[in-house]
């Protein structure tokens, strides 16, 4: 609220705007995928992968694309705007469920199997790389290769995906050194703590003034003027300094019993694409998840992920809720 007065004026336009653009198209993204039948998204796949991909290609165009903190991320629509990565995302996963079924004797593969998907992965990357946005791909390309190992990869297919996910992090760190600065930061906290390793610095003592209590519901100090991005990727700091070790071990057992019943949807799924897609959307959401609290606890590299469900975003949270009406769609064709 005090963040929202200072900056507009009016204390809820935070909590108005993710209400607006986030939850009400999400309510109704979330009813279209539960009661569409999910294997009708195989009909579909190329075309919504098709369609993300030439969104990715608006964002990239200057007179289109809309910049913020050095990123070309979004598309502006009227007075709100929209991130064709949530989308591509769920795009990808859709394809790649799709295409994993069709494939499944021929996984084990380098030629039919690995080498399609490494390219598919690529092309993909790279729109990601260009805007840039690392966090996004790290999030899209461990679930998608957790995904194709679990649909039948062999454990060379996966050491090879591994070695070629930490050069290409190599070679990312090498172009960008801000990268390599964050990694320096992780391994040694105190290296630049003005600089690269302030927000790190400034979470870690607003997880630490929460106790086991907290402060109290909208009592933070960190979020006015000391730790960035308060209401983004920061948001997990400062629930950790409001409701204290209680309210941040809850938000984690909340995510751990989403995990549990979707592994239950998963299991009970009544074919190979619904429990491949039911799997890669669950991934989606629980690495995103983890990710976001590793990081902004000090327990991996800071990156700039939004905590699922929670970060201030409206189509992050809009795309999300659709692909839960999907995850409910396989449990409801199960039953």
């Amino acid at each position: 609220m005090g963040l929202s007065t200072r900056q507009f004026g009016q204390p809820y336009y935070y909590f108005l705007h993710q209400l607006l653009f986030g939850v009400v198209p999400g309510l109704f993204l979330m009813y279209i995928g539960a009661h569409v039948p999910y294997h009708q998204w195989k009909r579909f796949s190329l075309l919504l992968l098709l369609f993300s991909i030439v969104l990715m290609s608006l964002v990239l165009i200057p007179q289109i694309g809309f910049m913020h903190g050095g990123a070309r991320r979004w598309l502006p629509l009227g007075s709100f705007s929209f991130q064709p990565s949530e989308l591509l995302k769920f795009a990808f996963i859709v394809y790649l469920a799709t295409w994993l079924e069709a494939r499944s004797s021929e996984i084990r593969s380098f030629v039919s199997g690995l080498l399609p998907f490494l390219i598919m992965s690529g092309v993909v990357a790279l729109f990601l790389i260009l805007q840039p946005d690392i966090g996004t791909l790290g999030v899209l390309l461990l679930a998608v290769s957790i995904l194709f190992a679990v649909s039948g990869g062999t454990w060379r297919q996966i050491l090879m995906m591994v070695i070629l996910g930490a050069i290409v992090l190599g070679v990312l760190a090498y172009l960008e050194p801000y990268r390599m600065k964050r990694f320096v930061t992780f391994i040694w906290p105190s290296f630049d703590p003005q600089g690269i390793g302030y927000q790190s610095r400034q979470a870690l003592i607003a997880i630490g003034s929460g106790g086991f209590w907290g402060r109290g519901f909208a009592l933070s100090r960190q979020k006015f003027s000391y730790l960035p991005e308060p209401m983004g990727d920061s948001i997990f700091a400062i629930t950790a300094e409001e409701l204290g070790f209680i309210g941040s071990m809850a938000i984690i057992i909340l995510y751990i019993l989403f995990y549990l019943r979707g592994v239950f949807i998963v299991r009970l799924a009544g074919d190979v694409f619904g429990k491949l897609l039911g799997t890669g959307i669950l991934l989606l959401v629980m690495i995103q998840a983890f990710i976001n609290i590793a990081a902004i606890s000090g327990l991996a590299p800071l990156t700039g992920v939004p905590l699922s469900f929670i970060s201030y975003g409206g189509s992050a949270l809009a795309i999300m809720m659709g692909e839960i009406g999907v995850l409910l769609n396989i449990s409801r064709a199960k039953r």
